[in-house]
């Protein structure tokens, strides 16, 4: 579902983002030169210097690697099946009041003043247990995020120990900021058969 989606891509891209960061990093500790080396040194733009930019569909990740799939409707029967519980005890409290309504003039003020504060104490109930719940599956949602983006990460390590990519971009429905994208440097299926790979050996 779309907060999902939003959440996962978030994650995702926060993940190849620390492997930019590990790697230039590592660039910078293997590469000694002098401040006045790189002044004197004629400019070069990133293609002259070799760099290689790859990609990954968020979207075709979260439509073909089975673990995620599988979140995703797990997350979307919970939220719908809270739904319709709190639907329904809201709905036996709407019949509570009516039928309590139906006494007309024979409800004294005291009744009246009793079976609103039940009433109350009721409805606040309900709100407690659905925050509690909802707070139950926020929990259950990070948790699959986190496993998501340690797996990610586990792979493309293993996937760019080369260094043959410089970049590793992540794109996707409200996150694709890349003008023009070279398929031959589309990831997408190698990244999709190595977490589906990774998520079938450790298990859901």
């Amino acid at each position: 579902m779309k907060q999902f989606s939003l959440v996962l891509n978030i994650l995702l891209v926060a993940a190849v983002a620390t492997l930019y960061y590990l790697h230039f990093s590592g660039n910078k500790k293997n590469n000694p030169t002098s401040s006045s080396a790189i002044t004197n040194s004629p400019s070069k733009d990133s293609c002259a210097i070799g760099h290689i930019m790859a990609f990954v569909e968020l979207d075709s990740l979260y439509d073909n690697v089975a673990y995620i799939k599988q979140k995703q409707k797990e997350l979307e029967n919970e939220q719908e099946q809270l739904a319709r519980q709190y639907q329904n005890e809201y709905a036996q409290l709407e019949n509570e009041k009516n039928t309590f309504l139906k006494r007309g003039n024979a409800i004294t003020q005291q009744e009246a003043e009793e079976f609103q504060a039940k009433l109350y104490q009721k409805q606040q109930k309900i709100e407690a247990d659905k925050q509690g719940q909802a707070q139950t599956m926020a929990a259950s949602r990070t948790r699959t995020m986190d496993k998501i983006q340690s797996n990610l990460r586990t792979f493309l390590d293993e996937y760019n120990k080369d260094r043959r990519y410089s970049y590793i971009f992540a794109t996707g429905t409200g996150l694709d900021y890349i003008l023009y994208k070279d398929s031959a440097h589309n990831i997408t299926a190698d990244v999709i058969k190595g977490l589906t790979k990774q998520f079938e050996q450790k298990g859901n």
